[in-house]
């Protein structure tokens, strides 16, 4: 045996080893789960399949290789060769991920038709990506556990410092993931980075295991009989501990979901923001572990009071959390106010400090207190931990599954905290009735009874959803689903639809663009049958469309709630959106939609999207804009609708130069004549043509109230919407491509939309978007355009228009009348006076308001 100082450094080498080896296993993790949601949607039934194989295979790597711990004649270069293993298997991912993206849309038109078959299928092609990396990661912490702890006495210490110090390492690599790697080396390199650090450490531990014979074991023996000095080792001691960590994975798992979704109430839930509770929530499991190592150093406590005691704790915790997370938010108020990013950053930390850190190291600290319990047994100390990690993460998948699915659609996050409470009271039951001496009976009724009064007396819930009792908001109905919390919201008559308390998807209020938006790509195609639409919100845009004489209408939706509460809710506004047998409707992720289907559109149509959430940033990746493309029918087109009061220039030239580089031929188009505030949709075709004046005519002449209009009028109402040609405008041409290895605007977006609330930036809106519209219009002007090269002269003078007018309401809304005047006297010499834009009855169908302060809701 080696004497004790060397013994000392030889771990002091090891364990930054090993805390590498926890960070790998983190970048591993969240990089999986985003390239699984690019292959099968960014569905909460895929990152639950992701999180689910994953642990299993954590779970069956612990169990497998924690039995075999104690017959290598070397754990340490068995580490070695395992961390080796996951560098190697993990590679395979780049060939798996190619085969399989290219084999999913063939392999879901077998089984799509069977949910249970689709489940299965991705499943099958899940697990040969996790499964082998992951398993082999299972037996890291049992072997290097069987290679340093040679007492049994000190199992408990050293596994609670093994166990915190891999954690802090899946902590910084989980910061490292959300923060460093993808936004400097793209996800590719990122992924790399990970093999890189796994193949590194392993090299490094092989050479330390040549160097240093490996100190003999002790030698194993029977468990020992139960004895009054040593009860830890009575009969069934290791029964009770494999349900103990089983139950403290499904709690302390069911716990990190819910407090995920209440962060996602108050933040902007960019990968930032998510990132940085996933580490604090890490961190707090980390610590717990170091707090386990120190109450096993406590000589006086008998270890089982100690454990009823964590678990005691662990109730008060997870009980008083919804409390202290609403008083902490001031009643949900969006988190961050007018702080730049760093600022917001440090408000997230400060909130996930006293909600998620403190009460989280009492969670934390309940596994790895339990090998106190095992200390005495005459198991190897890497079977002994292995179990026990096993055990713990199989809850974990039970915990997490049950949170997502079960507690928060049927409970809410509050109520569902508290009945998590009342699962630890089950479990201080539990550890009660089997090893609380002199205190059996009477400890372990207390819990179950207590328990019970949690669950039949849930107290009363604080507001799950944050109203404006100012502007007369009354909440009319809310649903928890597994990925958001959605609700329709009342003010006044009208009706609207949010998604995580500050993110409104439309309402009936703003009924008018929402409608342009459906009714703007269907004017500009001779005769669109078969209609896309990426995202529904409230339906009223898609239900537009079913105004003209389309064929078929395929929506998707990625939450399913909101397809509930727009069917309940917001029929009256929806032109029988969801009584028509033309459509079909998809609960699933659009972009997923689009790429495992065969079936080719006229016209595809993608809603607004936040940038800065997320997963939004994959729907403007060049590789989306490609499978887009791919699903045109000849002579089709794509519509992308922006918010340019949620995009700085930088981000508006990102997505324009990355649609360009998928379409030749790119137009600008207003959404509506709002002052400040607008919308704009960037008009894509594969095989560029110019503008066939008639079209329009005769497709608006389909719609109800046009009649009564001249042609003209419609013409004009159209042709005044028109902003330019980007494609030959050369403008943006220098900005870099979004791609779904390098997804420059997922990273970009979030800073941009601190630097605006904090001033250092701002949207396109007001000055930036007239400068827009005014650089546009002199790159290209109207009679240079070749896609208004078959528009007549009068018909020029409608587009000239369009910047006339929006540049009059603009300087009238800002009470610049000096400025505003010529505007006006400008856009009514090319005016016809048959299309006086405060009179006609189709505004609402072709014009999206011509006045008003433009304002709309949404998180911006």
């Amino acid at each position: 045996m080696p004497d004790t100082a060397a013994a000392r450094r030889h771990a002091l080498i090891l364990l930054p080893l090993f805390f590498l080896s926890g960070a790998a296993a983190l970048v591993y993790q969240v990089l999986w789960a985003r390239e699984l949601a690019l292959l099968f949607g960014s569905t909460a039934q895929a990152a639950a399949l992701t999180i689910a194989l994953f642990f299993a295979g954590i779970a069956s790597g612990g169990w497998y290789w924690g039995r075999r711990a104690g017959r290598l004649r070397s754990p340490l270069a068995g580490f070695g060769l395992l961390e080796i293993g996951v560098a190697v298997t993990a590679l395979g991912h780049f060939f798996l991920v190619e085969a399989y993206f290219a084999l999913w849309p063939s392999l879901y038109a077998l089984v799509g038709h069977a949910p249970a078959l689709e489940t299965a299928a991705k499943a099958l092609l899940a697990t040969t990506i996790l499964l082998p990396p992951a398993f082999l990661m299972g037996g890291t912490l049992p072997l290097m556990a069987q290679h340093l702890l040679r007492r049994r006495d000190r199992l408990a210490r050293g596994g609670a410092l093994l166990y915190a110090v891999n954690t802090a390492g899946a902590a910084a690599g989980a910061l490292a993931a959300g923060f460093l790697l993808p936004p400097l080396l793209g996800f590719r390199d990122a992924y790399l980075v990970a093999v890189g650090l796994d193949l590194g450490v392993g090299l490094a531990v092989l050479a330390l295991a040549r160097q240093a014979a490996e100190p003999a074991a002790a030698p194993a023996a029977a468990p020992r009989a139960p004895t009054a000095a040593h009860p830890e080792a009575a009969a069934g001691t290791d029964g009770l501990v494999w349900l103990l960590a089983f139950g403290s994975g499904v709690a302390t798992l069911g716990v990190e979901v819910i407090w995920t979704r209440l962060f996602a109430q108050v933040l902007q839930n960019s990968v930032y923001t998510y990132a940085l509770v996933l580490t604090a929530f890490l961190l707090a499991l980390a610590l717990g572990a170091a707090l386990a190592n120190l109450l096993c150093r406590l000589r006086g406590p008998r270890p089982e009071a100690v454990l009823a005691a964590l678990l005691l704790l662990s109730v008060l915790a997870t009980a008083a959390s919804p409390l202290l997370f609403f008083q902490a938010t001031d009643g949900l108020a969006y988190l961050g106010g007018r702080l730049g990013w760093g600022g917001y950053l440090l408000a997230v930390a400060g909130l996930a400090l006293p909600v998620v850190v403190l009460p989280g190291t009492i969670l934390g600290a309940v596994l790895p207190y339990l090998l106190r319990l095992l200390q005495e047994g005459g198991r190897p100390p890497g079977e002994a931990i292995g179990r026990l990690i096993a055990a713990n993460t199989l809850g974990a998948i039970l915990g997490a599954l049950a949170a997502g699915f079960l507690i928060l659609p049927l409970f809410g996050a509050w109520q569902g905290l508290i009945l998590l409470a009342g699962f630890y009271l089950l479990l201080f039951a539990a550890l009660a009735a089997r090893r609380l001496q002199g205190l059996r009976r009477p400890a372990a009724l207390a819990g179950v009874a207590a328990a019970l009064l949690l669950a039949v007396l849930l107290p009363q819930q604080p507001q799950a959803l944050r109203l404006d009792p100012g502007r007369g908001e009354q909440l009319v109905e809310l649903l928890e689903g597994s990925r958001a919390s959605v609700a329709v919201v009342a003010r006044g008559e009208d009706r609207l639809l949010r998604a995580n308390n500050y993110y409104t998807l439309g309402g009936s209020g703003s009924r008018v663009s929402e409608r342009n938006q459906g009714l703007l790509p269907l004017l500009l195609h001779p005769e669109p049958r078969s209609v896309f639409f990426l995202g529904m919100g409230t339906g009223i845009t898609a239900g537009a469309a079913l105004t003209l004489p389309i064929e078929r209408l395929v929506v998707c939706e990625i939450l399913a709630e909101v397809v509930t509460l727009a069917r309940r809710h917001f029929g009256p506004w929806t032109l029988g959106l969801f009584e028509d047998p033309r459509v079909v409707i998809h609960a699933e992720d659009g972009r997923n939609c689009l790429r495992r289907s065969r079936e080719r559109f006229d016209v595809i149509v993608a809603d607004l999207f936040t940038p800065w959430k997320a997963g939004t940033g994959s729907l403007y990746t060049l590789e989306h804009f490609e499978t887009v493309r791919a699903r045109l029918r000849p002579g089709g087109l794509f519509v992308q609708w922006l918010p340019l009061y949620q995009l700085s220039d930088a981000e508006f030239g990102l997505i324009v130069r990355t649609l360009r580089e998928a379409f030749p031929q790119v137009t600008l188009w207003r959404g509506d004549l709002f002052p400040s505030r607008s919308i704009v949709a960037l008009v894509a075709r594969a095989e560029p043509a110019p503008l066939d004046p008639a079209v329009p005519l005769r497709q608006a002449r389909r719609l109800p109230g046009a009649a009564a209009l001249e042609d003209a009028a419609i013409e004009a109402m159209l042709l005044r919407l028109y902003a330019g040609n980007l494609s030959q405008s050369g403008l943006y041409d220098d900005r870099p491509l979004n791609s779904d290895d390098r997804p420059r605007l997922e990273y970009q977006a979030p800073r941009t939309q601190r630097a605006v609330r904090g001033g250092a930036a701002r949207w396109l809106v007001g000055p930036s978007r007239q400068a827009l519209y005014r650089e546009l219009a002199q790159a290209v002007p109207p009679e240079a355009d070749p896609y208004l090269a078959r528009l007549e002269a009068r018909s020029l003078d409608y587009v000239r228009s369009g910047l006339d007018y929006s540049a009059y309401v603009f300087e009238r809304w800002r009470g610049n009348h000096e400025r505003a005047g010529p505007a006006l006297a400008a856009f009514r010499e090319r005016w016809p006076a048959e299309a006086d834009p405060a009179l006609t009855p189709a505004r609402h169908l072709l014009d999206g308001a011509a006045g008003g302060d433009g304002q709309r809701d949404g998180e911006d």
